[in-house]
């Protein structure tokens, strides 16, 4: 739970880099596309809460694999629509989206796992006949 000074107070970019674990750089990046509006304190840019939880669904929107687009529409959303129900159907439909996509990575891992491993048995099969030592497995 966040605490009223905490909402208030403005981070500078190393600070919130830090309390984020991601780069100034990125920052900057997001910055450059317009997901992030920092003000400014002179030439410093100062990030507040707005901004801090902005990156947050910047970070884990990109950890889960969506584009910078999408997260921009949904960033847009919800700055014209606070009570969210413009946002929600498109979070949705985005999420099921990316589901399939995985779904279907996690298909095609599945079958190259499989004919890696059919590859290994044979390769190992060839080996013993040959009178070859297999190498260790790697830990």
């Amino acid at each position: 739970m966040v605490k009223v000074h905490d909402a208030e107070r403005l981070l500078t970019i190393t600070e919130l880099s830090e309390a984020l674990g991601v780069t100034q750089r990125a920052i900057r990046f997001y910055e450059s596309r317009g997901l992030l509006a920092p003000q400014r304190a002179g030439a410093n840019r100062v990030y507040g809460y707005r901004d801090r939880a902005r990156l947050q669904i910047i970070l884990r929107g990109k950890r889960l694999g969506f584009s910078l687009a999408l997260i921009q529409e949904y960033l847009d959303l919800y700055d014209a629509d606070p009570s969210r129900k413009a946002q929600l159907p498109r979070l949705l439909k985005g999420a099921r989206q990316r589901i399939g996509e995985l779904e279907a990575q996690r298909q095609d891992l599945d079958l190259t796992l499989e004919e890696l491993r059919e590859i290994e048995q044979q390769t190992l099969d060839a080996m013993r006949r040959l009178g070859v030592a297999p190498p260790e497995e790697p830990k």
